[in-house]
């Protein structure tokens, strides 16, 4: 290709060493930007690609019935230390060939119990009395389970093994629709291919995880495609004086190709460098429970090389973008002429985005990977929009201008509303994000009884002998204990059953020897407490304001960043304007001001509408839970947003402001 040919590349490499200090930082600014990109791209891939991996270690817990069966699988949570631990019951019918389970060299045996390792270390520390009663006597610790069993490095899972005849085995269990996956009933099996419950936990994580990709992945696309144009003035000059000495628009394409793609691939690589570093720290993250393996959230080489080649896709894309004007007209950049005026249709398209995003909601069947696509294009859209809306600002402000600073302002606005959005853009998306998490406050369900009280589900014949035999065990453990029975729902019941319950006196400790006393007094159930019936509406809760404040935290990173880039670059490319203007006797502090308007009332304008957006988004998913209403939480985000974003804001200007001067003061009336 001739476009790109040795030529091509010796010029192009030429024209970024030939820059001198002022190009030499725009080049290192447009690098920071697609490494900030790369990333976090990567970072976002990784943590979906690990929830998934996660899930697909789970799935065998979900049995599913075979008319062809070799063994029977049941699950049970128990709870010690106030941590869940998964049971998985098995048995081998008949003399047929049982297939090894998931993190397993063989199929138990009757009697064996498997531990993770977080389980066996937890049981070897606990005194005798307060572990988990896994199976009949307490069971044979026959070995450790492997990875391939396990979500996490610190779960508590025990396989244990049991005859077909065995209690376990063949005494119903009613799974707890409050809990999906903790209880599953006995079930004939054929192998450990199993599935998810469809709401289960792991499910819900999934989910989270698309939504904070979306609002997290616009932005860093919005700044990677920005990073192509920084500096977007002095390269179209330079272009535009290649074309009228003769170059072609083969050749000219193929210069921006050849510099885009260098500034993108060395951030891209700085980026890759920047996610393997914060691999280690990412796995430390607790997430649903406990931290990750960091294999988990290694995107793999393939992965890895698509993410590098799409950043530099995009910043390449982006360069190409602008030079339909250079290409065409280059007589009229070089004379720096008006840029057309944006067309209202991008409105046209923003409202649109928001009445079908309106419309397809309202079906409450509607996917959950449907919604994160339908926020995704509202999102996208603000980008569209943004432009239209500057280049209005910039209209009326500088017909309403009273001084100086402010008519340099709005004139700029509406000289080049694409390069004000840029300054901006990624504050106005990082509003979105605020006012879509501002409906968004989660919190864990309240307690289903109290958390001293452990209760069993028990047929109402046989409520008397439960009873009796609780508080003999409880006494020989020497556990103080009022035993007694009611009709609240905190053990799963079936039909015509009743609870025993335990009032334990004590703390956390007596409350684990109660537990391991009275495990096995019912078959195939494990006391539970009402805290323990809610456990991971709680872990859910909290992992959901965790991930309010990673996403906000890198949504704004990431907006503070590219309006502390754009700011520089926009002083790079306007260098000899400041300086002219400078020379003609304008003070310095109405240069600053005027930068400060123009960034400030798009912001002001753009960042509140983008709330609005981000709240009507979220008010459909609220009201699918009965709620879509801004509560005391959810403002005191929003407000911490909004402050953190101005302060973002007045911080990225006051850092550019030194290089403001230094343009200044080195303008003159030569060729920008």
């Amino acid at each position: 290709m001739r476009a790109l040919d040795r030529t091509t590349w010796t010029l192009s490499w030429r024209l970024l060493r030939g820059g001198g200090r002022v190009g030499a930082l725009g080049t290192g600014l447009a690098v920071a930007a697609a490494a900030l990109c790369t990333a976090l791209l990567l970072l976002c891939v990784a943590i979906n690609a690990g929830f998934q991996d996660r899930a697909a270690r789970t799935d065998w817990r979900g049995p599913v019935a075979s008319a062809h069966p070799v063994a029977m699988q049941a699950v049970s949570t128990a709870f010690t230390n106030a941590r869940p631990v998964t049971v998985v019951d098995l048995a081998r019918l008949g003399a047929a060939k049982v297939p090894a389970p998931p993190g397993m060299p063989r199929f138990p045996e009757p009697g064996e119990v498997w531990t993770s390792p977080a389980l066996g270390a937890l049981i070897d520390h606990l005194p005798r009395g307060r572990g988990p009663a896994l199976a009949p006597g307490g069971g044979e610790r026959a070995g450790t389970l492997g990875r391939a069993a396990l979500t996490r490095p610190g779960e508590l899972v025990a396989v244990v093994g049991h005859g077909p005849r065995d209690p376990a085995m063949t005494a119903p269990r009613e799974a707890d629709p409050r809990r999906p996956g903790d209880i599953v009933p006995p079930t004939p099996i054929a192998d450990f291919d199993g599935r998810a419950e469809k709401w289960s936990a792991g499910g819900q994580y999934t989910a989270l995880a698309k939504v904070a990709t979306v609002l997290v992945i616009v932005p860093l696309l919005v700044l990677g495609a920005s990073a192509a144009r920084l500096s977007v003035s002095r390269r179209d000059q330079r272009l535009a004086a290649l074309r009228l000495i003769g170059a072609t628009p083969s050749r000219i394409a193929g210069v921006t190709t050849a510099e885009a793609a260098v500034t993108g691939a060395v951030g891209a690589l700085f980026g890759a460098a920047g996610y393997a570093a914060l691999l280690p720290l990412a796995a430390a993250v607790p997430v649903a429970g406990g931290h990750w393996y960091t294999a988990d959230l290694w995107v793999g080489t393939p992965t890895l090389l698509g993410v590098l080649a799409a950043v530099v896709l995009m910043v390449v894309g982006s360069a190409l973008a602008g030079l339909r004007q250079v290409v065409i007209g280059p007589l009229g950049v070089a004379r720096r002429a008006k840029p057309p005026r944006m067309k209202a249709v991008r409105a046209v398209v923003f409202v649109g985005a928001l009445a079908l995003y309106w419309q397809l909601t309202k079906d409450k069947e509607t996917s959950i990977g449907s919604i994160v696509y339908f926020i995704a294009a509202v999102f996208l859209t603000l980008s569209v929009v943004g432009p239209w809306v500057v280049g209005l600002l910039g209209r009326i402000v500088a017909r309403r201008a009273r001084r100086p600073a402010t008519l340099l302002a709005g004139r700029r606005l509406i000289d080049d509303p694409k390069s004000a959005w840029r300054a901006v853009s990624g504050l106005t998306l990082a509003g979105f994000v605020a006012g879509f998490f501002a409906l968004m406050t989660v919190g864990a369900d309240a307690s289903w009884g109290p958390a001293n009280r452990l209760a069993l589900a028990v047929p109402e014949d046989r409520v008397t002998v439960v009873r009796a035999e609780a508080e003999q065990r409880l006494a020989h453990a020497g556990v103080r204990a009022t035993v007694g029975t009611d009709d609240a729902w905190i053990a799963t019941k079936g039909d015509r059953s009743r609870q025993v319950t335990a009032d334990v006196s004590g703390g956390a400790a007596e409350l684990d020897r109660a537990r391991t006393a009275l495990t096995g007094l019912v078959p195939g159930q494990h006391p539970v407490t009402g805290a323990d019936v809610d456990w991971s509406g709680t872990v859910f809760a909290k992992d959901f304001r965790r991930a309010i404040l990673a996403v906000l935290g890198a949504t704004f990173v990431v907006a503070i960043s590219s309006a502390g880039i754009t700011a520089a670059s926009a002083v790079l490319d306007r260098r000899r304007t400041y300086g002219l203007l400078h020379l003609a006797g304008t003070p310095l502090r109405v240069l600053d001001r005027a930068r400060r308007i123009e960034t400030v009332l798009p912001v002001a304008v753009l960042g509140g509408g983008a709330v609005l957006t981000g709240i009507f988004c979220a008010a459909p998913l609220t009201l699918a839970g009965g709620s879509a209403s801004l509560d005391a939480r959810g403002a005191a985000l929003l407000a911490c947003c909004l402050g953190l974003g101005f302060a973002g804001l007045v911080g990225a200007s006051a850092l550019s402001r030194p290089l403001l001067r230094s343009v200044t003061r080195a303008g003159g009336p030569r060729p920008g």
